[in-house]
């Protein structure tokens, strides 16, 4: 059976996380709430759930010893697929510009800053359904076409310098990435375990997914 290790940090979502890994699963797989780096190093795949500041989460993650070591030596030195969900997504950018400038895990090239629509009118945060637009042909994504409605809660976003790293997009007041993915690191800025059918499929996937 395989092991999914889903990074304890303090995350507000991981619960909720935690429930919808499960469940997809359906006993296929040990999801495991771990802090623990032995249990990170050897699992055969990994989530980082998140909410919150950017700069806390970070904080939070590099709080807990040998953590981020055994993300590095599963995710970049094994290959174990990686899923970064929300604050989790935008942790895997050089570098976030909330409340000053934090670094962050710089696996994929880029910087996470404050949404700024050109109209006023829109409103940050960012809260609610919305469509996915420009989905990517990308193993992962397949349950997802474009106009999919998914549940987003933030009002920063992960920028990457690399526009083929980006793997799906939304709109609110321009257009932003929704999801990220590079060989076998994943993120999504919206929250599969409240988008209902679809947000439960791509967890399904992730499950499946081979890089």
């Amino acid at each position: 059976m395989q092991r999914v290790a889903l990074i304890d940090y303090g995350s507000g979502n991981l619960r909720s996380a935690e429930k919808a890994l499960v469940k997809v699963a359906e006993g296929g797989a040990e999801v495991a709430v771990t802090c623990d780096p032995d249990v990170i190093a050897r699992a055969d795949r990994i989530v980082l759930p998140g909410v919150g500041a950017f700069a806390a989460c970070m904080s939070a993650l590099a709080g807990r010893p040998g953590v981020i070591e055994a993300m590095e030596q599963a995710v970049r030195g094994r290959g174990a697929p990686f899923l970064g969900i929300c604050v989790g997504m935008q942790l895997l950018a050089s570098r976030g510009l909330e409340f000053g400038e934090t670094p962050g895990l710089d696996w994929i090239e880029g910087e996470v800053r404050k949404l700024d629509p050109a109209d006023p009118a829109i409103k940050v945060p960012h809260m609610g359904w919305n469509a996915l637009t420009h989905v990517a042909d990308h193993p992962l994504f397949a349950p997802f076409r474009n106009g999919d409605a998914v549940y987003f809660t933030h009002s920063f976003a992960f920028f990457p310098e690399d526009p083929a790293d980006v793997a799906a997009s939304v709109e609110h007041g321009g257009r932003f990435p929704a999801a990220v993915a590079r060989g076998n690191i994943a993120g999504v800025q919206f929250h599969p375990e409240k988008s209902q059918k679809p947000g439960l499929a791509l967890l399904a996937r992730f499950l499946e997914w081979r890089a």
